[in-house]
């Protein structure tokens, strides 16, 4: 089969998402069977009169459906006979690339176990589309329990909490220790989401000076002597947009200060689970201080809606249930029966360790693409943290890069404290292929060299 061209090529979409549904159509109604070998990338676009760009992202997005498979040194070919009548191009389209997305499983056997998860949600749908707890079952719980041990954390069951997503949970969370008016102490940068959050209930932050190992010490206790704040949130591992890792001498230091004034932490640990080896959450020092987070949506999916919640005591988990139940009413219980059968299959850890190895082959990729560029990165980064060249302004790099598929965030949107310096989030993950990362990574190169802006 490697004269393959597309039978029929729909139009109204973009192109590369008509290869893919192409590939499906002609699976479908039998023109490709399971094994059959399409022909090179580079010859199919010369075939069609199309750039060589395009066919790579059809062929990414078809195997993305699990439809092909590519095998180095001997090509592409047909992974199934016969096409899902499901595949919603609007949905694929509809990415949010303001958000830094972790990078989506791509091998067929991993995609093919996480589908084996809709089996037991097609055999408890009924059950499942009825209003549950606020927090989720006893199992979905205990499987909450499983999942937070790998980050050293083994509270009472009665202390944990499936809630609907790191975002909302800290909402919950402000609802409950603070009123307009106070204030909650956080990193200078930080994770925008918080900004959000705050201002829509009133509530001040406060941005605390950082070093290479994140929060000082020396400013927190001045700053809680000085605003007597109603907690301290942190983001301390592949902190969001610094991509910092707060070691754990300094992890322990802010521990003995919060100690010491009984400040209540709040730790978004929404990439804690990433690094094969990160250092253990502060909540492991001071339980019964801490609002220990871990959110979901980096480590398997955005698109679950889910976090795993440790409460400081027993007494604070029954008013995070009051406080989901009124924000929230609960987590989706779809969305909590999936991620509990793949935690206990096995399968959540596979997505885990597939995106920490994909995330490091693509700071890899970033590093060689934006060679000679000041950045902050992490191996398991999803992100780069880049410093413009002097003279070139954020708003004109994204203006350069506007209509590519690479998510560029100004400084704007995570500082806290002082003026926005020039820098930008640069994503890495999401759905887009290393092969078209790399493409756009060298659209950057070229748009911050002052010579491009001049010329």
């Amino acid at each position: 089969m490697m004269n393959w061209i597309p039978t029929h090529m729909a139009e109204g979409v973009p192109r590369y998402i008509a290869i893919a549904d192409a590939i499906a159509t002609d699976i479908r109604e039998g023109r490709l069977a399971a094994g059959d070998r399409l022909p090179p990338q580079r010859k199919l676009a010369a075939d069609l009169g199309i750039d060589f760009t395009t066919v790579s992202r059809g062929f990414a997005e078809a195997q993305n459906r699990g439809l092909i498979t590519s095998h180095v040194g001997r090509g592409t070919f047909v992974t199934q006979a016969k096409a899902r009548d499901t595949v919603d191009p609007a949905r694929a389209a509809a990415e949010d690339l303001s958000m830094n997305m972790p990078p989506e499983p791509t091998d067929p056997d991993l995609r093919a176990r996480m589908k084996e998860g809709l089996d037991y949600i097609g055999a408890n749908l009924i059950e499942l589309l009825r209003y549950q707890s606020p927090i989720g079952t006893e199992r979905d719980r205990e499987a909450a329990s499983i999942w937070l041990s790998m980050r050293g954390m083994v509270p009472a069951l009665e202390r944990v909490a499936v809630t609907p997503g790191a975002h909302a949970t800290m909402a919950a969370i402000l609802s409950i220790i603070a009123k307009p008016g106070d204030k909650i102490l956080c990193e200078e940068i930080t994770y925008p989401g918080l900004r959000n959050i705050a201002g829509r209930f009133g509530v001040d932050l406060v941005g605390l000076p950082m070093d290479q190992d994140g929060v000082l010490p020396d400013a927190l206790d001045e700053a809680i002597g000085r605003h007597r704040p109603k907690a301290l949130y942190l983001n301390p591992t592949l902190q969001n947009p610094t991509t910092l890792t707060v070691p754990e001498p300094r992890r322990l230091a802010l521990a003995e200060i919060l100690r010491h004034h009984a400040l209540t932490l709040i730790e978004d640990d929404a990439y804690g689970f990433i690094p094969a080896r990160a250092p253990a959450p502060i909540a492991v020092s001071i339980p019964d201080l801490t609002w220990h987070i871990g959110g979901l949506a980096k480590c398997i999916g955005a698109g679950l809606r889910l976090a795993y919640t440790v409460a400081p005591s027993a007494k604070c988990a029954f008013r995070l249930t009051q406080a989901v139940r009124a924000l929230s009413v609960m987590p989706s219980p779809l969305s909590m029966a999936l991620t509990t059968q793949w935690i206990e299959d096995g399968t959540a850890d596979s997505i885990r360790r597939f995106i920490r190895a994909e995330s490091a082959a693509r700071q890899t990729l970033a590093a060689q693409a934006l060679e000679g560029f000041e950045f902050k990165s992490a191996p398991n980064a999803f992100n780069l943290w880049l410093e413009l060249p002097e003279g070139i302004g954020r708003a004109d790099v994204i203006a350069r890069l506007a209509g590519r598929k690479l998510s560029l965030m100004p400084s704007d949107a995570f500082t806290v404290a002082g003026q926005p310096p020039e820098r930008l989030r640069v994503s890495l993950g999401g759905s887009i292929s290393r092969e078209m990362l790399k493409e756009n990574l060298l659209h950057l190169n070229h748009a911050l060299s002052l010579d491009s802006f001049l010329g």
